[in-house]
């Protein structure tokens, strides 16, 4: 079996770290944390089986007990967590990876069983999520009303994110991203689809911003901007989100973290439009000279095409890297590609977690017994 050359196999430095290749595992919810959502040596194990890409972003990773709004997701806000990470990186180091944590707060995706007190979740405004169900311990539930965080309340929040950034180095991970896409906390205070703010994080462009840059500037004081990133979705819908003006307020955004020096922008948007003049990743490339993450269902030919055209430095890759542990160099040699099992994307356990084959595994079971 030949192997395939191109640039999405050849090294790429981002930041002080040398990646042996610009295949980035994009961050996966795979709800298998444990008790007090601590990782385990399960979860250790799943992201050691995939160190081999240039990069790996975790799943989201909430900041506070506060920012919780799913069953079984990781936090990294109390020292048994941090311990349960510790296991984690020290895995994918030891098999030569290199490792981000996503630091996260769902605001207003959440339900008021996941919140101390049972308190109502908390978000930039006081607007719920009309689709779709919060999967609480208590079953399927509408999204819980949330209620607009208070001027003076949000330093706090800022400093949830600030100490996560704390624990994470703790933990030993290479670098954080924020997470400020799919309509989670700042996301939440960046789009005009749900900010109805009037104070000094409503209104303008700058005025929803000040919430992520905030964040930006605290977290770059705990890592450095050369080992902090950002996650967005411009015209992402998930999480009933919407902007009236997104090329405005992302091509703003993709500018104000430029001049903060940030090692990266990591861009959710679909390869394939139907209407490519409305594609915002072309304005942030002009307006952010860091490194520019892709995501959003590349092959291997559209990932080649948009690295040789410019377009991107890295593309990250979720199912493929989800059900291919070994995707780097199963994509370099053109060899199939397991399936992904979507019944077991969120589920417990092993199954469909850490029992993808990998490509020698996968042909010696295909061979037939003496």
């Amino acid at each position: 079996m030949t192997t395939a050359t191109g640039l999405l196999f050849s090294p790429f430095t981002l930041g002080p770290l040398s990646l042996p290749n610009r295949l980035v595992m994009a961050p996966m919810t795979r709800c298998r944390a444990g008790e007090g959502n601590v990782p385990t040596e399960l979860n250790a194990l799943y992201y050691e089986q995939r160190a081999s890409a240039g990069l790996i972003i975790t799943e989201a990773t909430q900041v506070s007990p506060q920012g919780v709004g799913y069953l079984r997701t990781p936090g990294i806000h109390t020292d048994a967590q941090v311990e349960g990470w510790r296991l984690v990186t020290d895995a994918v180091h030891r098999a030569g990876g290199r490792i981000f944590a996503q630091l996260w707060h769902v605001g207003r995706a959440s339900h008021v069983s996941f919140q101390p007190g049972r308190q109502a979740p908390v978000s930039s405004s006081a607007v719920p999520i009309r689709t779709g169900h919060a999967h609480t311990p208590e079953g399927k539930q509408p999204y819980s009303t949330p209620r607009a965080l208070e001027t003076h309340e949000i330093p706090g929040v800022v400093a949830q994110f600030e100490e996560g950034a704390r624990r994470a180095k703790a933990a030993g991970f290479d670098g954080v991203e924020l997470h400020a896409a799919n309509g989670y906390i700042i996301d939440q205070f960046l789009r005009d689809g749900v900010n109805r703010r009037t104070d000094r994080y409503g209104g303008s462009i700058e005025n929803r911003t000040r919430f992520l840059l905030e964040i930006v500037d605290a977290v770059t004081g705990v890592f450095g901007p050369d080992r902090v990133g950002a996650r967005v979705s411009p015209r992402g819908d998930y999480n009933d989100m919407s902007d009236s003006n997104p090329k405005a307020l992302f091509g703003h955004v993709a500018a104000e973290l430029w001049a903060r020096k940030l090692v990266y922008l990591h861009v959710v948007e679909p390869v394939a439009e139907e209407a490519p003049a409305d594609r915002v990743s072309p304005l942030l490339r002009e307006r952010f000279r860091g490194a520019l993450i892709a995501n959003g269902g590349y092959t291997l030919e559209a990932a080649e095409q948009a690295l040789r055209a410019g377009e991107v430095d890295l593309v990250s890759f979720g199912a493929p890297f989800l059900a291919n542990p070994d995707l780097p160099e199963r994509l370099s040699r053109r060899a199939p590609l397991n399936p992904p099992d979507v019944a077991t994307f969120y589920s417990e356990g092993p199954r469909g977690y850490t029992d993808y084959p990998r490509l020698g595994e996968a042909q010696a079971a295909a061979q037939p017994s003496a």
